[in-house]
């Protein structure tokens, strides 16, 4: 008479792999370890390179017109349709190249950040 086999409860895995687990840098970054706050300052850097290269390319377009005003008086003095150049300029170009500067930064800082959740979803 042959019987069954004996039923074997299986609790874990007898691989003898001790090695704890090395934690995801999803993880790494909420513990807040050294290689995750490398990678959040990374982050940080690149949106601030982003920022401050964003805040010159503008100040240095706007602080050029006063210059320009100033040593050209033809440009200072010229009218268009009854209206001082240097009002329709300012009036009409600072405010578009404004908003066409936040535009391009906030697009930009939303590519920082789609690259940085895909590096840490990877990892």
């Amino acid at each position: 008479m042959t019987h069954p086999p004996q039923r074997v409860r299986v609790t874990r895995t007898r691989t003898g792999d001790t090695r704890p687990r090395r934690p995801s840098l999803h993880e790494e970054i909420g513990q807040q370890s050294p290689l995750g706050a490398a990678y959040l300052d990374s982050l940080v850097r690149a949106q601030l390179r982003l920022a401050l290269t964003v805040v010159a390319s503008l100040a240095l377009v706007l602080g050029l017109l006063p210059a320009l005003f100033a040593l050209v008086p033809a440009v200072r003095g010229a009218q268009v349709a009854g209206l001082p150049l240097p009002w329709l300029v300012l009036g009409l170009l600072v405010y578009p190249a404004a908003v066409l500067s936040a535009r391009q930064y906030t697009r930009a800082a939303e590519r920082i950040e789609a690259q940085f959740a895909d590096v840490v979803a990877d990892r």
